[in-house]
């Protein structure tokens, strides 16, 4: 079977004794900061309610949502048994294991504590924040692929690949390509045409709802090309994990579009 050759990039750029510089990391570490310069690109326009300090501020609250939030979403959504049995590892983020789901939970939370705190709409940040956030899927995803990790079904199609991470060495979907397409580039796409126009922007929530429910629409989707973690397998109904913690997304997205219409329309 013609397969496409994995191209094998080495996950960890620099490594000087015991300090390495992985992709991962730079890749988050890019995202916040190309997200810092996006959202402060936004702020220009009108309405806005936060001076660029605020901005630079609102970067250190997103920051520790991202990476606490993630953490402790793939803690409790992916591995909670083993972490109660080994409670200690839960802090060791360096060793991979990073949740979504918990990340844009801890991006929502810190994001309204920051509104709250600076008394500024709560809507107004999450819509510029949610602009920013298929950046950092785009390049997460993509350390994904160079990582070799959370690779895709079995299939047959022409490019198709062999992951040298995979056991079984088998021809498998790059399904995190297909995540980096649809929730990084098409739904930055979207979510740039949209803040474009004033009379979007003036609906607060209205970016907000659109990027909750498209990403929970292009990872319900990808799901089906992509391989469930070993230690979940299918759950309801057939269901990946990832399909389950999308649906509700899909729900919540569509409730904000609909408010924010009928709120500012």
């Amino acid at each position: 079977m013609y397969v496409l050759p994995f191209p094998m990039i080495d996950p960890t750029l620099i490594e000087i004794g015991p300090f390495a510089i992985r992709w991962y990391a730079l890749a988050y570490i890019a995202s916040l900061l190309l997200g810092w310069r996006y959202v402060r690109k936004l702020a220009e326009k009108q309405p806005n309610h936060l001076t660029l300090p605020q901005i630079d501020d609102l970067l250190v609250w997103i920051t520790l949502g991202v990476i606490l939030g993630g953490r402790l979403g793939y803690v409790l959504f992916y591995k909670p048994g083993y972490f109660i049995d080994h409670p200690l590892e839960a802090l060791q983020i360096w060793q991979g294991g990073m949740s979504f789901h918990g990340g844009l939970l801890g991006c929502i939370v810190a994001g309204y504590a920051f509104a709250r705190l600076k008394q500024v709409p709560p809507l107004h940040v999450a819509d510029l924040v949610a602009a920013a956030g298929p950046i950092g899927l785009l390049l997460g995803r993509l350390a994904n692929f160079v990582n070799a990790e959370l690779w895709g079904r079995t299939t047959d199609v022409p490019w198709a690949m062999i992951f040298p991470t995979d056991p079984d060495r088998l021809p498998r979907h790059p399904s995190q390509l297909y995540e980096a397409f649809l929730e990084g580039l098409v739904l930055f796409a979207v979510l740039w045409l949209l803040a474009r126009r004033e009379s979007v922007r003036r609906h607060y929530g209205l970016i907000f709802g659109v990027f909750i429910a498209g990403y929970g629409v292009a990872r319900f989707l990808v799901e089906f090309a992509r391989e469930p973690d070993a230690h979940l397998g299918y759950l309801y109904a057939g269901a990946s994990m990832g399909q389950l913690l999308s649906l509700p997304m899909i729900l919540i997205g569509a409730v904000f579009i609909v408010l924010a219409r009928r709120r500012n329309g």
